[in-house]
């Protein structure tokens, strides 16, 4: 059952906060591509994301998370007016949430206490968000031609989390057996999916705010057709 979106509800839609996301959640992969060229000494097979502040170019990791974590805020504020459901609006605060977790990641590294904290936060809050906040919006009548892709991408990233838990876990028993070292015995991929993971998430705020603004432009051409 779809729930319907009045009129008045698309121009609540910032199309410039939705283009700030989606510029944002775009640099982000690409200063990730950029950190993989400058320190090529992390091997990205197990070696995490952010360990990059180990390297001579944390700045560009400090960046990243900054990015990251704007592009989840103005997609929030974006879609503020479209989740009217109670699950929507808890994803709604669980994406605020990320983006704080995102945003600590930025200022406290991977040596700093916090930067479990802000793992935690932001790397787990993100999947809930994006099933919630996916999950309603498809449900309403002005989204529902989008909620086929919605719903892939949102499944992505808690299915690339599950991937990358599961390879840290794997990484982690074969490292003890070895005997607390990095044999090539020890099955180290947990870098891998921890960048797609990365990615997945930018690849998610992107199509939401990218079918906002679609929504934004059909509403604007039907309200200036009632006007003629």
């Amino acid at each position: 059952m779809t729930t319907p979106v009045t009129a008045g509800d698309a121009p609540t839609i910032s199309v410039a906060a939705a283009r700030v996301a989606i510029g944002a959640a775009a640099l982000v992969p690409v200063l990730l591509a950029a950190l993989h060229v400058l320190s090529p000494e992390f091997d990205p097979s197990w070696r995490v994301v952010s360990e990059y502040a180990h390297g001579n170019y944390a700045w560009v990791l400090s960046l990243m998370f900054i990015a990251w974590a704007l592009s989840s805020w103005e997609l929030a504020f974006t879609i503020r007016s479209q989740l009217t459901t109670t699950a929507g609006k808890v994803g709604l605060v669980l994406l605020l949430v990320a983006g704080l977790g995102e945003a600590m990641a930025s200022v406290f590294d991977i040596d700093h206490p916090l930067h479990g904290l802000a793992g935690m936060l932001g790397v787990l809050g993100l999947p809930i968000a994006a099933m919630l906040i996916s999950a309603s919006l498809g449900r309403t009548a002005a989204w529902s031609v989008a909620r086929r892709v919605l719903l892939w991408t949102a499944n992505l990233t808690w299915m690339i989390l599950a991937l990358m838990i599961a390879a840290l876990v794997t990484m982690m028993v074969g490292y003890t057996r070895a005997g607390n070292k990095m044999t090539p015995d020890v099955i180290a991929l947990v870098g891998w999916p921890n960048r797609m993971l990365v990615v997945l998430f930018c690849v998610w705020v992107m199509t939401v705010a990218y079918h906002a603004i679609r929504l934004r432009d059909r509403r604007s051409v039907v309200q200036s057709s009632r006007t003629r």
